[in-house]
């Protein structure tokens, strides 16, 4: 069984700060734009970082097309201040993810990937920060840097581990980690353990309330 894991709000809670302090820095160096000070004008909640960054350039009157040329750039750029800024996050880990995550990497009938909207440098950063990353071997899962669109990720998190999707969950906790699931046809299991409700998570196989209660989950 493949699990793909969302990071922050799933595994992480308060590990965004640099991250959006980064990708605004990028967003300055690379197109002269300065969203620091300015309101957000989306839900950074489920989007990947490509995609933020787009909306907040569409709003600052960038062209598509040059949106478009320069996203490698942003993303590079993104990656290495990100790199830079050093912040501890090993408080950020959410209650009960370590507990699981030994869970997990004890057995031999489950694979555990990423399924986030962050570039994979980010990501695999973030996660080493928080003290977590060592569960998650590279070369599976997926990013914002292979798709912009998240609805892609989950066919191509299946690729790179020769996973079917009935043997394939993605774990997360936006009403986006499910879509992308139900884009894909994989199964998905949402934790209301960041700004959306159990409610509001319902088009999900399973909502649950915290990291433990996947392991009953997994389980039964």
């Amino acid at each position: 069984m493949l699990l793909l894991f969302d990071i922050d709000g799933t595994l992480l809670r308060g590990a965004t700060d640099a991250h959006r302090d980064a990708l605004h820095a990028a967003l300055l160096e690379v197109h002269g734009i300065d969203a620091r000070d300015a309101p957000p004008i989306v839900s950074p909640a489920g989007r990947t970082d490509p995609e933020i960054a787009r909306l907040i350039l569409l709003d600052h009157g960038v062209s598509a097309a040059r949106i478009d040329d320069l996203a490698d750039e942003v993303r590079d750029v993104c990656c290495r201040i990100y790199a830079q800024l050093g912040t501890d996050l090993s408080d950020t880990v959410l209650p009960g993810v370590r507990e699981l995550l030994d869970w997990l990497v004890s057995r031999d009938d489950f694979q555990l990937g990423l399924l986030t909207g962050n570039y994979e440098p980010v990501a695999r950063v973030k996660l080493k920060r928080a003290g977590i990353g060592h569960y998650f071997s590279r070369g599976l899962g997926a990013f914002g840097s292979d798709s912009e669109d998240r609805a892609a990720l989950p066919a191509i998190a299946r690729r790179r581990s020769g996973s079917r999707r009935e043997d394939t969950i993605v774990v997360g906790d936006t009403p986006r980690d499910i879509a992308c699931a139900r884009a894909d046809g994989v199964g998905c299991i949402a934790i209301a353990s960041g700004p959306y409700t159990a409610e509001q998570l319902a088009g999900a196989d399973h909502v649950i309330g915290d990291a433990l209660a996947l392991k009953e989950v997994l389980t039964a």
